[in-house]
């Protein structure tokens, strides 16, 4: 794991650095805490809800569980997790890593389906809310990306990915609702017990 994580965060600014297409759009980009994601380790089941469709004006939704195992490092200023979709097929791995500098996380994704490491969003949270935004491409167009979080408590957490095709308007295209689960009943050395 520890290799791992060393790998990983070795080629962040590679991937920074890459030049991508850009939306323009007027964000003021929040910073953070080195902390902001200290609640969310440990075991967390997870209700997904994904547009099937993004970026052409649908409203034709997919509901799938998930479960999810996040693990901090270097005292919280690098955490990693793993969702698992069990009845998808399919995980992801996202890694956060807090810049101390800019006061900023830069988050990134990776899908088992691609292998990929996407670029990042960039933000951080104040209060219980955190915005994070970035650059990428949805099937070959230009998009601005917004995460945001909300902690409700300690034990439920809120996210949802919006994509900017127009630089006006947001379009939500996947939202997730977390619950705090038994680490014995889901996780395995830190990840979730049914990937592998």
């Amino acid at each position: 794991m520890r290799i791992l994580l060393v790998s990983l965060l070795s080629i962040f600014a590679c991937a920074g650095a890459s030049s991508r297409p850009s939306v323009a759009i007027d964000v003021a980009v929040p910073t953070g805490d080195m902390h902001d994601f200290d609640y969310f380790a440990g075991a967390w089941n997870t209700r997904q809800h994904r547009l099937k469709t993004r970026g052409a004006g649908s409203n034709d939704w997919e509901d799938f569980p998930g479960m999810l195992c996040m693990n901090p490092y270097l005292g919280g200023m690098v955490t990693m997790d793993e969702l698992e979709f069990p009845t998808k097929g399919w995980s992801g791995v996202t890694l956060r890593a807090f810049d101390v500098a800019s006061r900023r996380w830069s988050v990134y994704w990776i899908s088992s389906k691609t292998g990929r490491l996407d670029a990042p969003v960039v933000g951080g949270f104040t209060g219980d809310h955190g915005e994070f935004y970035g650059d990428d491409t949805d099937t070959g167009r230009p998009v601005k990306v917004r995460y945001a979080w909300t902690k409700i408590d300690r034990d439920h957490a809120h996210w949802e990915q919006a994509f900017s095709y127009d630089g006006k308007s947001w379009e939500v295209n996947w939202t997730a609702e977390f619950e705090r689960g038994d680490p014995a009943a889901l996780c395995d050395a830190g990840r979730p017990k049914r990937a592998r």
